[in-house]
Parts: C-alpha cells; structure tokens; sequence
C-alpha cells in the first residue's frame, strides 16, 4: 500500500480543466441517469447535460431556456435495496435505452454505527452495494442500447489514500475493527474494484466502465466531519462544477475505449494508474494479481441475490444492440 506525494498534488492541485461541455456534441436522444443530482456534483453535472439538450429542475431549466431537454426524478434511497431495486424497475418499465449511468451518490463517515435498512455499514452499503446493486439492474438495459454505454462509479481521493490494503478487507465488510475513514475509503476502494471487474464481465456487451475520484469538492457530502476537518479541507476545497468536468470527462471524452475500460481518472479529467494493490485485484491469483475484485463481486452477488434476475445480459452474455430504443431526450436523476 502507500502514495507518493505526486499522486497526492497531481489529485488536490490539479491543472484547470481541459474539457468541458463545449468538448461535447448534442446529446438529444440520449438517456443518461446521475444518481445524488439534487445537490452538489450531481446537481452542477445534470447544469452541463441540460444545457447539451439534457434536463433538471424549474432552476437550471431558467438558465438554458433554449434547451430541448428534459428531466425526470426517479426515486431512490440508496441506503435502502428494496428503494433500489424498485427504482430501477420503474426506470426499466419507461426508457427503453440507458445511454451512461453515473453512480454519483454516497454517503461520508457518518454518525457511528450508521446502518442501511438491511443492516449493513451505512457507508459500504449506500456507496457500494446499492450502487453495484441498481448497476446491475439496469445493466441489460445498457447491453441492448447502441453504441457503448458507460458505467461511471464515482469514488473519490479516499480510494488511494483511506482504504486498506487491497482496497477492500474481506474479513472487515461489516467495518468492526476499522476506523471511521477507513470504512468510507473502503466503500470507495470497493467502487474501484467493482469497476474494473464490470470492465472485465460486460466488455463483450460494449459497455465501458470508469472508477474515479471527481476532486476535492465543497459540498454537503462533508456535513459529517467533525468542524476541523470540514474546515481544513474546505481550504483546499473546489466549487463543484470542477467535479462535474471530472465526471463529464468520464462520460463523453474519445480518450476512454473499450480497450482501457475499467480505468481510473483524477481532477479534472486525466487518466492514471489506481493505487498498484487495488489495481492487481483486477488479475487473478494465477496471474500474479491477488483476485481480489472478482471475490468482492461474488460476495455482492451473494448478499444480493433475492433482488439479482437470472435474464440474458445480467450475467454479461447476450446479444448487443438488439433494441434500439426511442429518440426522447431523457436526462434523469436520482435523489
């Protein structure tokens, strides 16, 4: 385990961002989901897909009056998977196509011993387990839509510098025995991982999955740090339209292909190498690696299974491309 200090500045001081949605073409047709966009990224991510003939709220409509976009809100309590599931079950009888789905949400250490109605560490289970779950769920969705769909898990700086070794400890998923930061850069270092073996399962299917952390933000995901360290890292906070370029990056920008699916992207917008020990979980044991994403993805499927269907392409086999789908713009987000 261990970061060098260049990955450290190269993430909490970043060059300014070079794309941006004048980097981005007209996206009228396209169905996109952003989980968390009431606020914050989210929110500021749904301003740039609007403006690109996306949709939002009463709010970001008056300032792109011109847009032939939409916004519809799907339901969601991430901390809760019958929410999940029946969100993605609503989306599923409505869209007929799933162009990008960014799993922006999440949850950052909260109250001690925070659980998710199913019981486990609020943090592990909102960040990772809902969000690998509704991924799954909407996966066959994605394999049936044209062109090369994007899964985006949005993790964040506490991938390489909170985590454990390896990213995960299989031993600990329920956080006894890990501190606080460590349970949230857990959760985190699990995205990463889930990315890269979603990469390996669903890149016959055409679809590409990114890990990333979006930047140092100044948003309400900190509200439950205690006051110093709020205040500390609002220091070297950025406004959150910065994170928007990260994520906008990672949905859109020709830099990202099948054949470096499952990559980690920085601020603004830059690819680099993961931290090694949670990089060499995408390889398996007989290849030198430890194996250790496809563990963690059989242990989600395991906890999940009453809400996981046996059909085609949820096992990432199947035809592709077999359902076109409509030409309704359709930009969504979760709350």
């Amino acid at each position: 385990m261990g970061v060098s200090l260049s990955v450290v500045l190269h993430q909490f001081w970043p060059p300014a961002p070079k794309f941006t949605e004048k980097d981005v073409p007209d996206q009228e047709g396209k169905v996109y989901i952003v989980t968390g966009a009431s606020a914050g990224v989210g929110k500021e991510l749904v301003k740039l897909l609007y403006s690109l003939n996306a949709k939002s709220i009463s709010s970001i409509i008056s300032t792109f009056p011109r847009s032939r976009g939409r916004l519809h809100f799907l339901r969601i309590d991430l901390s809760d998977l019958d929410s999940v599931a029946q969100a993605a079950d609503a989306f599923l009888r409505k869209e007929k196509r799933l162009d990008a789905l960014w799993n922006n949400a999440g949850v950052m250490m909260p109250p001690e011993g925070s659980k998710t109605k199913q019981g486990y560490e609020l943090q592990l289970g909102t960040n990772t387990l809902a969000a690998f779950l509704f991924t799954r769920l909407l996966t066959p969705r994605m394999a049936r839509t044209p062109g090369n769909p994007r899964v985006l898990w949005v993790a964040s700086s506490a991938t390489e510098l909170m985590s454990p070794k390896r990213g995960i400890d299989m031993n600990k998923l329920d956080g006894k025995g890990l501190s606080m930061t460590a349970r949230y850069g857990a959760s985190k270092g699990g995205m990463a991982l889930l990315s890269q073996e979603y990469a390996k399962r669903y890149g016959e299917d055409g679809i590409i999955s990114v890990a990333m952390n979006p930047g140092n933000l100044k948003t309400d995901l900190r509200r439950h740090l205690p006051w110093w360290l709020a205040t500390t890292s609002g220091w070297i906070g950025y406004d959150p339209i910065k994170g928007a370029y990260t994520e906008l990056y990672t949905g859109f920008s020709k830099d990202i292909t099948l054949e470096n699916s499952g990559c980690w992207v920085i601020p603004w917008g830059r690819i680099r190498p993961v931290r090694k020990d949670i990089r060499d979980g995408a390889v398996s044991e007989a290849d030198g690696g430890t194996g250790l994403g496809e563990k963690f993805w059989q242990w989600c499927e395991a906890e999940l299974a009453p809400y996981l269907k046996e059909e085609g392409h949820d096992r990432g086999q199947g035809p592709k491309n077999v359902q076109p789908g409509n030409n309704d713009l359709r930009y969504r987000s979760t709350e």
